[in-house]
């Protein structure tokens, strides 16, 4: 039966439910009357229901599909701005006892390249994502409780923080790894991780247990409820996500919902972020034998319906997607983008020979860091730094009180730009320095609180002068 505050995974997430919710979005996918209903009640930004948002998803009416988008728009706009947040992720290790039939990183392929980085090979890699300009990282391990124990993990976060060069330092590390009890979610919090981060996949509880035949994943009620122990271990920030591509995207959709409406009423928050990465070739893994792909199209209407759904989360779209799909998408949405990336265990200080491979998937947006932030000021987005939110305490609910009350473009404006300076001034190569320059005299007027301004002036001065590190 469904109960979105169970602590039981087939009760939060119901099959029923979600088949009946689908059938109700089939037969009102042209009603008229409702469906602008809906978008005129998501205008007041406090979402709309897993229900409602299926229906939106399955519209098939020209003019309602343009409102939508619109509507997404503004949604992004009022609360994020034009900031897009800035991460990298870090593959520390390969070496992975589960079987899932769409990671390379599965057991049973013998011929990739199985690595684990030492804590100083982390070091020299953190460096190089330094020298990059990065300020925000994201963990990655295989599940392997012999060769990535919670206690390697703990012990590269300590280094990751410890690493200070020249003007760098990672000031907030993101971790994403397995389905791990209270105890370790305890750990994490006290080595001050930023998000927990976990993707289910698909929601689907047979095609779940299909899709991971072998290994402790395959487990798909403790999976599924990592984020209520995550939350019960003291962390704030959660990030989930699927896999589109690997079940169908309607049922995952919803399900992608239900969970987040599951973590508001029964942990008192949802999700910091989500997450909507696509199925990508891959060693041992053709996303070509996966029948459930989607088309840039519908892609770009599930990012569209989840921003009017779950109007104050973050969303995330990595280089797994080109260059023109991110580019159409950040308007409709998506307020964090990885840039310059390397998939492979390591690769920063040195790019992975091709014989070499240790990668989870192919990179379809090879830029490096400078060339995406050089794009997004191109395109009139202010490239983001900021960790502040994180290391002021304001995480889990805290954060989206200030996202609720409009207060955010007088903090997370000035310090956007205030590390968009930081970058400009110790990496950016000439033009995206003056790119960047430009940006900022055009967007302080735009802090609407005038002490905030002023402040955001000095220090803006400030880091001219060699200062680093100011945060509202």
């Amino acid at each position: 039966m469904y109960d979105r505050e169970s602590k039981i995974a087939t009760e939060f997430i119901d099959h029923q439910e979600i088949l009946a919710t689908l059938d109700y979005a089939r037969q009102n996918k042209s009603n008229r009357e409702l469906i602008d209903a809906l978008l005129e009640r998501a205008r007041d930004c406090k979402g709309l229901t897993h229900r409602e948002a299926a229906v939106l998803l399955e519209c098939d009416l020209a003019a309602q599909n343009e409102k939508m988008k619109e509507l997404a728009k503004e949604i992004k706009q009022k609360f994020y701005g034009n900031r897009i947040v800035m991460f990298a992720p870090l593959y520390l290790s390969n070496y992975c006892v589960n079987g899932c039939v769409y990671c390379p990183y599965h057991h049973g392929n013998r011929h990739i390249s199985r690595k684990k980085l030492t804590q100083e090979e982390i070091a020299r890699e953190v460096v190089a994502l330094q020298d990059m300009g990065h300020k925000r990282l994201a963990l990655e391990t295989g599940e392997d409780p012999v060769n990535n124990p919670i206690e390697y993990v703990l012990e590269s976060i300590r280094t990751i923080y410890g690493i200070k060069h020249k003007n760098g330092a990672i000031r907030r590390v993101n971790v994403n790894i397995a389905a791990t009890t209270v105890e370790n979610y305890r750990k994490l919090k006290d080595a001050g991780i930023g998000t927990y981060i976990l993707f289910q996949e698909t929601y689907n509880k047979q095609a779940y247990e299909q899709l991971h035949p072998t290994g402790p994943k395959h487990d798909y009620a403790y999976h599924t409820e990592a984020m209520d122990r995550a939350m019960e271990g003291g962390i704030d920030d959660v990030g989930i996500g699927v896999l589109f591509g690997l079940n169908l995207y309607r049922y995952d959709f919803v399900g992608l919902l239900m969970h987040a409406e599951h973590l508001e009423a029964a942990m008192g928050v949802g999700p910091n972020t989500i997450s909507v990465p696509r199925i990508r070739p891959a060693d041992d893994i053709d996303p070509a034998k996966f029948s459930n792909a989607i088309s840039d199209e519908i892609f770009a209407k599930i990012v569209t319906v989840l921003r009017i759904a779950v109007p104050y989360t973050g969303m995330i779209i990595s280089t797994r997607e080109s260059q023109q799909c991110r580019e159409r998408v950040l308007e409709l949405g998506i307020s964090q983008i990885s840039g310059g990336s390397r998939t492979s265990v390591g690769g920063y200080v040195e790019p992975e020979a091709a014989d070499d491979n240790s990668a989870q998937f192919d990179v379809s947006d090879k830029r490096s860091l400078d060339e995406v932030v050089n794009w997004l000021l191109t395109l009139g987005y202010i490239p983001s730094f900021c960790t502040a939110c994180y290391r002021e305490g304001r995480t889990g609910d805290r954060f989206m009180s200030l996202v609720k009350s409009g207060q955010i473009a007088n903090c997370c404006h000035p310090n956007a730009l205030m590390t968009l300076k930081e970058y400009l001034e110790d990496y950016a190569s000439p033009d995206t320095r003056r790119k960047g320059e430009t940006m900022i005299a055009r967007e302080i007027p735009n802090i609407p609180n005038p002490k905030a301004r002023s402040v955001a002036l000095e220090h803006l001065t400030d880091i001219t002068g060699g200062k680093r590190d100011f945060r509202f």
